[in-house]
């Protein structure tokens, strides 16, 4: 839809106010037109009309081919005296008040004038004067403009007596007719030019603008929405700007002024489009009204009004009480409501960027997001609407440069300095008339002086287009905007927090597979800087588990630098490390669960391969700790955030411990430890790791499995072990040392200081709890086949010889086999009070207990050195009887074992026993046998008998 072209500085006073002076330049063909067309309206006489030029109210080129004069003292003179009816132009004829190409005062802001900031490197300087050539603005003054624009003859005292009069019997009446409407809206205008010289007139008009507000108020009120048959709204619009030329502003200051604000940028902005008008006009004709026409006046007065609130603006409140009443409409989902708001938005930061003259305190606190509106708009899906959006980007920079030299303080020199130098920089690779037709270069360049809380504002509605699923376009923008400014302002971003949680809620919505990406990488490049690595990360895990397929595809797919792709999986792993120092009888933590399910979407992902390779032991001990953790857990005994799970329903199926183990085998999966994965499925070694008394088991399977097929793999876990084995809760200890006692297996184990292997094992001989004593057996089983380390082993003898004691029968089974490995080097002391112990153990219910205490019985009987046998002669010859019934036991490896310490001591004793002994056959079956038995014992032993 065409919108009528913006003349340069036009104002409406050169549209309404009566006045005859002429500037002495000459007038061009639009003027000479206007005030042909003036006068015969005017004077009832008839002018053949000539060959009018077609306008094209979007390029301009009309105005640039014919206007060589100013309008506005025509138009001026023929709206003096002019009725409503003759106001609004005929049908064959249009007429567009504007300034000349020519007109001094003027500036001309198209995009080719950016080319001063590449021309111009002393701009870098930032002296006063180079302003203005920083932002191609000319340093004429506003005042001499505005000076021109109410230049005209006093009004009489009478004159103005009767307009007061007239307006003040509308306060206490009505306005019946379109007539009486534009009689009180013109006498107000009229009135309004008065205010410079006339005490009286200030004095009404400051006691009465209530009264004015509301019957504004209620003429738009009386308006139809939905067609446009009266110029009302456009007298209001000139009347709002005559007053405002006047510093007596409607529209701002109360309540009651803003909600007229609102109504009437309402009452314009929403009129059905220009094509639904004209055929509300074939239906409904309105006389000599010319619809079409009428709007482009209309809307050229509106955005007129607009304009004159910012001649004067220096602290920018205007622009900012503008911009909030015209954001709603800049992201109106209709296209002729979308292209009203930004062609009007132009126009103000047209006029801003000549009549700007800053001061401080600025209270334009919306930069950032006037910038990404801006800029999605400049990737509008309607042509009309990205060309007004780029004129306004154009005008909008303009403006931010000065504003950014006008708060920039001394000490911020050199960063603006450095701003400018990088918008240089851009802006020589880039082509000036392009650039605004490419989002990613606006963001680029504004970014250099964008604040953190404009970065955040900017980011944040770029984020906000990313809703607008009727037009693609705007969703691919707002990507384009969002990696573009994430990537280039690295790390000057504040509320991360903030920032994920509106991706993290877009995502749903993004169905373009490249924008999709583009929001995930700007999630990746957050995540990959230090200073948001654990904002981001801690964000992501305040989701509910397990994670939608959104969530699940943004950590598959988080597209990061080598470099930066261990910090990030150290930092994840890290948040899961630090629950499990937290004590075992409370609730686990969510963060723990949450930090699982993402490891596992990681590791499904792969994206991570690197630093999943060299983050592998950590990674493997870790997840095994929340394996132990979990045993037995459901969602119910983890501290879930309350709300999180805000009308979901938690399937019983889902428990921590399901996404521990699936964690974990991925990654032996992403890691290629096939062979390990297969042993444990081959020997349900995850069904033990499950367990709750078997979980141990489950880890010593995966410690062997790895140290049978990954030997250097192995060895790396046991290093990192080392210094994790005393830290933690009891479950974080015993899972390390689970895994750790299987790895001193490794001949590597050798290599490890005395403090880091025995000593630590003899610490845990002592722990109250029976696993970790039992933990300490095994590994000293191992450590024992080395030579070298048996000597600092045997400093443990006392401890293990009163672990025979113990009632766990794995303990005493360990200790034993110890004991066999150490009896030959046992002093005679040691040798006599063990045998003793074990002599106890003859007859134990665990079988395997009352066997191996015989056979270390025995050992011990061997080691007795020749000078020592008289000590322990009485204790072999007690242990024979006991010996000589257990040869007869029902387990038939008790009873061998009897049998080879009963030949044992005989040997010791330097006896011969009988044949007999050995027979296997029970002694109640042959009654000869047991009798020769008995009466050899008899005559050996005569004092037992």
């Amino acid at each position: 839809m065409p919108l009528p072209y913006r003349g340069r500085g036009s104002r409406l006073a050169s549209s309404r106010v009566a006045s005859t002076s002429v500037h002495s330049r000459p007038r061009g063909p639009v003027v000479e037109h206007a005030l042909r067309l003036t006068r015969r309206r005017h004077s009832s006489e008839q002018v053949p009309p000539g060959p009018e030029p077609q306008a094209d109210f979007r390029s301009g080129k009309w105005l640039q081919e014919h206007a060589g004069g100013d309008a506005r003292d025509s138009q001026q003179t023929a709206r003096a005296g002019m009725g409503s009816r003759h106001r609004i132009c005929s049908q064959e004829e249009v007429v567009i008040p504007c300034d000349s190409d020519n007109d001094s005062g003027s500036v001309d802001l198209q995009l080719s004038n950016l080319e001063d900031i590449k021309k111009d490197p002393s701009s870098l300087e930032l002296t006063d004067s180079d302003i203005f050539d920083i932002t191609g603005l000319s340093q004429e003054s506003f005042i001499d403009s505005f000076r021109h624009l109410t230049q005209q003859g006093p009004v009489s005292e009478a004159n103005v007596e009767r307009l007061i009069q007239s307006i003040q019997e509308v306060f206490n009446g009505e306005l019946q007719s379109e007539f009486e409407k534009l009689t009180f809206l013109r006498s107000l205008s009229s009135l309004s030019q008065t205010l410079p010289y006339d005490e009286t007139t200030e004095s009404f008009i400051h006691s009465h603008i209530t009264d004015i507000v509301h019957v504004l108020n209620m003429l738009i009120e009386e308006e139809p929405l939905h067609s446009l048959f009266s110029s009302v709204r456009q007298e209001v619009f000139i009347t709002i700007a005559n007053l405002s030329y006047q510093d007596i502003h409607l529209l701002f200051g109360s309540e009651d002024r803003a909600d007229l604000f609102s109504l009437i940028t309402k009452s314009i902005i929403t009129l059905p489009s220009v094509e639904t008008l004209i055929q509300l006009q074939e239906i409904m004709p309105s006389g000599s009204y010319n619809t079409e026409c009428l709007y482009r006046q209309t809307f050229q007065a509106f955005s007129e009004m607009l304009q004159s609130l910012v001649v004067k603006d220096p602290h920018l409140e205007n622009l900012d009480t503008i911009f909030k009443q015209m954001d709603p409409w800049l992201q109106s989902t209709k296209d002729h409501e979308r292209e009203r708001a930004t062609a009007s938005m132009a126009q103000v930061l047209k006029c801003l960027s000549r009549h700007l003259s800053l001061k401080l305190p600025l209270r334009f606190q919306r930069l950032g997001h006037f910038v990404a509106l801006m800029a999605l708009l400049c990737g509008d899906s309607v042509t009309e609407v990205a060309e007004e959006a780029a004129e306004g980007m154009h005008c909008l920079l303009h403006v931010t440069l000065r504003l950014k030299c006008t708060i920039y303080d001394k000490k911020n020199h050199p960063n603006l300095r450095r701003a400018m130098k990088k918008c240089q920089e851009l802006l020589e690779l880039y082509s000036i008339k392009q650039f605004y037709s490419c989002p990613f270069k606006i963001a680029q360049i504004f970014e250099a002086f964008l604040n953190s809380n404009e970065l955040f504002q900017f980011v944040m509605t770029t984020l906000d287009g990313l809703e607008n699923l009727k037009h693609p376009c705007t969703q691919k923008s707002a990507g384009e905007l969002l990696i573009t400014m994430v990537k280039n302002a690295e790390s000057r971003f504040e509320k991360v927090p903030e920032i994920m949680g509106v991706i993290c809620a877009r995502l749903s919505i993004i169905s373009q597979p490249r924008v999709r990406r583009q929001i995930i990488n700007t999630v990746s490049l957050f995540i990959s800087r230090p200073k948001y690595t654990d904002i981001v990360i801690g964000h992501l895990l305040c989701h509910p588990v397990p994670y939608d397929r959104h969530l699940a595809e943004l950590w598959r797919t988080l597209e990061v630098e080598l470099p930066s792709t261990t910090w990030i999986l150290w930092r994840l792993l890290r948040k899961l490390q630090k629950c499990h120092n937290e004590p075992t009888h409370e609730k686990m933590a969510y963060v723990a669960v949450a930090a699982t399910d993402a490891l596992y979407e990681v590791f499904v992902g792969n994206r991570l391969q690197a630093a999943t390779f060299r983050l592998f032991p950590q990674l493997l001990m870790t997840l095994l700790i929340q394996i132990h953790h979990s045993i037995g857990l459901t969602m119910s005994d983890v501290a879930v955030p309350s709300g999180l799970y805000t009308g979901q329903e938690m399937s019983s199926e889902v428990t921590p411990l399901c996404f521990a183990i699936q964690a974990t085998k991925s990654l032996l999966l992403r890691t290629l430890c096939w062979q390990e994965f297969n042993i444990m499925e081959k020997n349900k070694g995850w069904t033990l790791l499950e367990g709750k008394e078997c979980h141990l088991q489950g880890v010593s399977l995966l410690a062997n499995a790895l140290l049978e097929r990954n030997h250097l793999l192995a060895q790396k876990v046991m290093y990192l072990l080392v210094p994790l084995l005393n830290r933690g809760n009891d479950k974080h200890k015993l899972t390390s040392a689970g895994f750790f006692v299987e790895l001193l297996q490794s001949p590597v184990a050798r290599r490890l200081p005395s403090i880091y292997s025995i000593v630590r094992l003899k610490d845990w001989l002592h722990h109250g709890n029976r696993v970790f004593k039992f933990l300490a057996l095994r590994g000293l089983c191992y450590l024992i086949k080395h030579q070298d380390m048996r000597e600092d082993i045997r400093s443990l003898l006392p401890c293990i010889l009163d672990l025979l004691c113990e009632t766990d029968e794995k303990i005493v089974l360990l200790a034993i086999q110890i004991l066999l490995q150490l009896v030959g080097t046992m002093d005679f002391t040691t040798l006599t009070a063990m045998m003793k112990t074990l002599f106890t153990l003859f007859g134990d219910v665990r079988s395997d207990v009352h066997r191996l205490s015989m056979t270390l019985f025995g050992a011990s009987i061997k080691s007795v050195k020749y000078t020592d046998k008289k000590g322990v002669e009485n204790q072999v010859l007690d242990s024979l009887v006991p010996l000589l019934l257990y040869s007869q036991d029902e387990n038939d490896a008790v009873a061998e074992e009897s049998r080879q310490v009963l030949t044992i001591c005989a040997q010791f004793l330097k006896w011969k026993l009988p044949q007999e002994v050995y027979c296997k056959d029970p002694w109640y079956i042959s009654p000869s046998e047991a009798g020769t038995v008995c009466k050899f014992f008899g005559k050996k032993m005569p004092g037992e008998s």
